[in-house]
């Protein structure tokens, strides 16, 4: 059992989501960074889908009443083990009735615990996942919460000491593909969203990333009827700052695609932070 004696801005349980329930209208949602989710997984040993805890700026305080390997990725943090240091990205065992204090990260906005075992709150749906948007799932963790941890036999036998993960660019750079609707956006639309720098906007969170920068000038007016939405999709809503879809976006949306984010950069684009610059190229 894990006590959480401190949440900090924003704690949720996580896994891999809720894939191929859009027709429902029932969102995805999942760990924003899967890339360092599944990383936390592997280094204890679990599946890559075993439920895990998402921090938002860290700040959390979690004591342990059993004996666990944890590993923690994502967002760099200070992380101490009963006051003791642990190093993050990789396996680190927490005695039973241990404290584990998490810091507040330098750079990145999202860091993940992973507990070899898992933690194994009730599924909804076939997901341990937060949503956010939609209500789904267990509701964001607060103090004097206890969560379960499933058990830690059978499972694969930890075998790294430490996973080297690369330092982030102050200003990332996102790759993006055209989207299904950039006709609806003057010629240059395109070129001035992979051109300038934006900065992201305060009101950002699980739902997607608000930026502001130059508009993107729509060709065609009037309204779009709702249509698919994916995670990494860069809608456009008639101010003109574009909005990057993730974890827990709608499935459906009326405003306008102009891009969509490749697969490898909408993990990078879930450790934005508040304030950031960030740019995009094709």
């Amino acid at each position: 059992m894990i006590e959480v004696v401190r949440p900090g801005p924003l704690a949720t349980v996580q896994d891999l989501g809720r894939p191929g329930l859009a027709h429902l209208g029932v969102p995805r949602s999942g760990a924003a960074d899967e890339r360092a989710f599944r990383l936390a997984n592997r280094l204890v040993g679990n599946p890559e889908g075993a439920a895990g805890v998402e921090f938002t700026l860290g700040g959390a305080v979690l004591r342990f009443h059993r004996a666990a390997w944890v590993a923690v990725t994502g967002a760099a943090l200070p992380v101490s083990v009963g006051g003791r240091r642990c190093g993050t990205n990789a396996p680190c065992r927490v005695p039973s009735g241990a404290t584990v204090e998490f810091g507040t990260p330098v750079s990145g906005l999202r860091s993940y615990l992973a507990v070899r075992g898992g933690v194994a709150v009730g599924a909804v749906l076939g997901s341990r996942s937060t949503d956010l948007l939609s209500g789904l799932g267990p509701e964001p963790l607060k103090a004097g919460d206890r969560i379960p941890m499933g058990p830690a036999t059978g499972l694969d036998p930890i075998t790294v000491d430490m996973a080297p993960v690369p330092t982030a660019p102050e200003t990332p750079v996102l790759r993006v593909l055209p989207g299904p609707r950039d006709d609806w956006f003057t010629p240059d639309a395109l070129r001035t969203l992979t051109s300038a720098v934006y900065r992201v906007s305060p009101d950002s969170n699980r739902v997607g990333v608000r930026l502001d920068g130059p508009a993107l000038r729509r060709s065609r007016q009037g309204e779009l009827g709702s249509e698919g939405m994916v995670t990494g999709s860069v809608q456009v809503p008639p101010s003109g700052l574009p909005i990057v879809f993730l974890a827990d976006h709608p499935t459906t949306g009326g405003y306008p695609v102009i891009a969509v984010l490749a697969a490898a950069s909408v993990p990078d684009a879930a450790q934005l932070r508040p304030g950031q610059r960030v740019r995009f190229a094709v």
